[in-house]
């Protein structure tokens, strides 16, 4: 197996950085890099220049408006993007959503929602997670009884990432109480403003509204927006899971956040001298690095079998484990290079802009600014996208055999 990039990656490496250069604006980049967060419109902008390009659907095939990039473009491209300061690629269209509708929606759903969702038109979220069903998700509740060319739809989903943004949610409901959890769910795929749907925020331990939860009552969903057969929507979230669990590990976004460290770890003094040079808080920097080259080569082990075999099996299960962890590991990093200064935080004086205003100094350097933020926000890593511990039991089962 053969891990070296060739002369034609290596070559598209070069297009991708000519093109961060050209069309990422330095008022985005700035912020991603210091972990200020992004808008709406923002995100939006961002993913309407990656469409002009050609690279809406960057995993996508030709034959539905997408580059045609392999498994190694899309993370090169990724990793380019990271390092550079590109916004994170919001991934409920593009890479979850998508590939349900190219693998088992019809032509007229194919043609329908493909092309707004690679040109920015339409904010994707995801209808999974309930208050009784996180990990063990085929235990929701939500219900679709059918009513002529309708589901009425009623129930409660939670941990909504950013719905409050979303034109449409694609969701998993029960229309079969009597059959087995997994063989009476169903996919559908529902307009956000439609009648009967509420959403609540849920405010997080730094402040912010990043997650909802979504009430529906009454919603009525046409028959059309359903993906596949009825009670057949485990096979296609199982699909879909295999995605998100692979695009977790976020390998490019670790390699920048690790440069982040060290950089303010040798401006942070401790002792008259760099906190880098002390040789305790140096041994913790480099064993988040050498964990991260491990990963890094296991996620280029596992792009390299994807051209035998496409179908994601346990190495998601470990590349999400090893990665959310990583990504844990430098934010508390982060936190501790800067001590009492990553505590004040106010998100309200933030969203104001008063970072930016030269006039106004914070309470200790500004890189310190977000840090507490982030820090409380890396903990979710290791429970969504099916919990770590689920992630150990999914491992155990196919490659022990428990």
């Amino acid at each position: 197996m053969r891990l070296e990039f060739t002369d034609e990656e290596q070559a598209f490496r070069k297009e991708v950085r000519c093109f961060l250069r050209e069309q990422l604006s330095t008022d985005i980049s700035d912020k991603v890099l210091n972990g200020y967060e992004l808008g709406r419109e923002e995100h939006l902008l961002w993913q309407r220049r990656l469409h002009e390009r050609g690279w809406g659907g960057m995993g996508w095939p030709v034959e539905f408006g997408g580059p045609g990039w392999n498994s190694v473009q899309q993370y090169i491209f990724e990793e380019e993007s990271a390092l550079a300061g590109g916004p994170r690629l919001i991934p409920f269209g593009t890479k979850m959503v998508a590939p349900v509708i190219m693998a088992f929606g019809t032509a007229a759903q194919q043609q329908r929602y493909l092309p707004k969702i690679s040109a920015g038109e339409e904010w994707w979220c995801q209808g999974y997670s309930e208050p009784g069903a996180g990990s063990d998700l085929a235990s929701l509740k939500t219900r679709a009884v059918r009513d002529g060319d309708h589901y009425v739809v009623d129930g409660q989903k939670t941990w909504n990432t950013l719905g409050q943004y979303a034109d449409w949610i694609f969701c998993l409901v029960r229309t079969d109480a009597q059959a087995k959890q997994q063989a009476g769910i169903t996919f559908l795929l529902i307009n956000m403003k439609s009648a009967g749907i509420t959403v609540r925020p849920i405010v997080l331990l730094d402040g912010g509204h990043e997650v909802n939860e979504i009430w529906f009552e009454n919603v009525r969903v046409p028959i059309e927006n359903r993906i596949g057969e009825e009670n057949r929507g485990w096979t296609y979230a199982k699909f879909l899971l295999g995605h998100e669990r692979t695009g977790i590990a976020g390998i490019g976004i670790a390699k920048r956040e690790l440069a982040r460290l060290k950089r303010i770890a040798a401006q942070e003094r401790q002792h008259g001298r760099p906190l880098i040079e002390d040789p305790l808080f140096a041994a913790q920097i480099a064993q988040v690095e050498i964990d991260l080259w491990a990963l890094e080569i296991t996620n280029l082990r596992v792009l390299a079998a994807e051209r035998r075999s496409p179908a994601a099996g346990p190495e998601a299960s470990i590349l999400k484990i090893r990665g959310t962890e990583i990504h844990q590991s430098i934010s508390e990093l982060l936190m501790r290079a800067v001590g009492p200064y990553a505590l004040p935080f106010r998100r309200e004086a933030m969203e104001a802009g008063w970072q930016f205003d030269p006039t106004r100094e914070p309470p200790g350097p500004r890189y310190a600014a977000t840090l507490a933020a982030s820090y409380f926000n890396q903990r979710k890593l290791s429970i969504f996208g099916g919990t770590n511990e689920i992630q150990k039991n999914i491992i155990s089962k196919m490659i022990v055999g428990l």
